[in-house]
């Protein structure tokens, strides 16, 4: 019983971004760049796209003592596609930093053919329907990335992912 639902958890968790936290497929809306001026009048461009990920590899791991602990962790890597094709990867380690009631800390990468970005979440259980997850920097195109990235479960191997990236 206390295997199942540590599985339950850590499966809430992968829902995340990799949780990042796991939808239908969403074509790759085309990047819808804005600009807005701050005091010092600089200008950023937003870009808005869809990603889906379908996990490829996940372990949970127990690393304290027997059954859900604090500091286990759910390993997961998933492909990410845009308009049915592949197009990078991502990965994701969730921390058990609570258990009762549950909170993980997770952090995952993104890659992609520009580069790759970081993001992460702290994620309390039961999940949302959706977690938005603080985009932290990156390399390549997305060295300046900030913004954040919406994650929703698409089943229990899939979820779509918008990310609303700021250069």
């Amino acid at each position: 019983m206390l295997k199942t639902k540590k599985v339950r958890y850590l499966s809430a968790a992968a829902g995340l971004a990799a949780v990042i936290a796991d939808v239908a497929i969403a074509p790759l809306a085309s990047a819808s760049p804005s600009t807005s001026s701050d005091a010092s009048d600089t200008r950023q461009r937003t870009e808005v796209f869809e990603l889906v990920g379908k996990q490829t590899a996940s372990e949970d791991l127990d690393l304290g003592e027997e059954g859900l602990s604090l500091g286990d962790q759910r390993v997961i890597h998933e492909d990410l596609y845009r308009d049915g094709e592949k197009v990078g990867d991502h990965s994701v380690i969730c921390t058990y930093t609570r258990v009762s009631p549950a909170a993980l800390q997770c952090l995952g990468t993104f890659a992609l053919p520009e580069g790759q970005f970081a993001a992460q979440a702290l994620l309390h259980l039961p999940a949302p329907p959706s977690v938005d997850v603080g985009i932290t920097g990156g390399s390549g195109d997305y060295r300046n990335a900030r913004g954040f990235v919406r994650t929703v479960p698409a089943g229990e191997t899939e979820r779509h992912f918008t990310v609303h990236l700021e250069r």
